[in-house]
Formats: C-alpha cells, structure tokens, sequence
C-alpha cells in the first residue's frame, strides 16, 4: 500500500533534506483508527509498527516514547528511562500546543522542540521500523540508525 501520489508530509520533506532513505505508506483511505488496525492495513508485524507518546515528568519536562502499537506503555519503566520519579501521559489538548502534532499524527519528527526521545528496544528486533509520518493515514519506515540521525534517542525497556 505504498502511495503512489505525490504527497508528502513534513516528516517525509525532513528526512528529504537530510537525504535518508525512507519507505512510505499511506491508509488514509481506509476505516484504520488503532495502531493495530493500521499494522493489519498495511500488511506488516504490529510488533514493527510504533506509536508515538508524549508524556510529562516530575519535573515538567516533556518526554517522547515509541513502543510497539499492541503494547502498552509501562509509565514506571518510561519514568527510569529518563531518571524521572514519575511521567505521565500529557492531556491531549496540550498535545499540538506542545508538539505541532494531532491525536494521532505525532511522529518523532519535526516535533517544535527536540525531546529525548526513548523506543523500546525491542525495535533491534527489526531492520526498519514504521511510524506515524506527522499526520494521520501516513506512515514512514526507517531503521533506528537513520531515525538517530534527526532525532536524540535511546532504547530501553518500556512496554508492560
């Protein structure tokens, strides 16, 4: 289901620039609301395909975690990631305010700030991994290493 229009999203313009090579998707045409609807869509391992959370800490810093669509995110493991006490999602009307993004379009760049930025290390299971390309019915597939490349990030345990 790789789209064959011209569209691209901001994430597809930034990965462009910095000339990283990228699959793209798109299931825009689709009823695909869940993460897991959206693997099933496009055909792939749900393990592979990420969401993107934004949580807040203890410290009111905001923090960015990728985990695997059908898993949770364990909020004491995401909290050690980042030597938090505790983090907890953010509401979701300062998701835009905060990150550029929508419900449901957040992808780990072009984020108005750099936040660090935690995937769950089950991602070294895979080459690429897949997630949301900034707005909703698009996703990009890359390896960790490229993803790095724009974006300051560690893996870590995080799912419970």
């Amino acid at each position: 289901m790789s789209s064959k229009s011209d569209f691209k999203t901001n994430v597809m313009r930034i990965l462009d620039k910095h000339k990283i090579s990228y699959k793209h998707y798109t299931y825009a045409d689709t009823n695909a609301i869940s993460g897991v609807e959206v693997a099933a869509v496009l055909k792939q391992d749900p393990d592979m395909v990420f969401k993107t959370l934004v949580c807040c800490g203890k410290s009111k810093k905001y923090y960015v975690f990728m985990v695997p669509v059908a898993k949770e995110l364990d909020l004491k493991k995401a909290a050690a990631a980042v030597n938090e006490k505790s983090v907890e999602m953010i509401h979701l009307k300062d998701l835009l305010p905060v990150t550029g993004y929508i419900h449901g379009g957040c992808s780990p760049i072009g984020m108005k700030k750099l936040f660090a930025t935690v995937v769950d290390e089950s991602a070294l299971n895979f080459k690429t991994i897949i997630f949301s390309a900034g707005k909703i019915g698009y996703q990009v597939e890359l390896s960790i290493d490229d993803l790095q490349k724009l974006v300051p990030l560690s893996l870590k345990p995080l799912t419970v």
